[in-house]
């Protein structure tokens, strides 16, 4: 599935597949984390001030535990997202090279007159140069 041009999508579906099920899962904990606390004021509405108190911190390290678990999951995603989109920048900057050295002296001509119309910076040259617009000349383009 390598040089499959559905690839990419694959990886895209999966990637949106993962954040959805991590969304799910975070909106899940969340409700728990509610019911949880709820429970724990419940439990606590004849005790002490004391009890209330050790009743809310417990809480609050609940709901610290459960955004620290969400965030480092997110962490994990970004990370392997950031390593796919690595490895694509990786694949299509050898892609590039290659082309340049396939492409004739008139291809690379033409390709950089068509990102001149494009509105972008003056193209640059296989040395690495910024090259200088050149007038289109008064022949046919093809």
């Amino acid at each position: 599935m390598e040089g499959c041009p559905w690839s990419g999508q694959h990886k895209d579906f999966s990637m949106k597949n993962t954040v959805l099920r991590t969304r799910r899962r975070d909106r899940m904990a969340i409700k728990v984390l509610f019911w949880e606390l709820e429970q724990h004021l419940k439990s606590s509405s004849g005790a002490s001030v004391v009890a209330i108190d050790n009743k809310i911190e417990q809480a609050m390290d609940l709901v610290k535990s459960h955004l620290m678990y969400a965030v480092r999951e997110e962490v994990e995603v970004l990370k392997e997202q950031i390593k796919e989109l690595v490895e694509r920048n990786s694949q299509l900057e050898q892609e590039n090279s290659l082309l340049k050295t396939l492409a004739s002296p008139e291809q690379l001509a033409q390709f950089q007159a068509q990102l001149q119309t494009a509105g972008s910076s003056p193209p640059v040259s296989q040395s690495g140069q910024t090259s200088q617009p050149t007038p289109p000349s008064g022949g046919s383009s093809a």
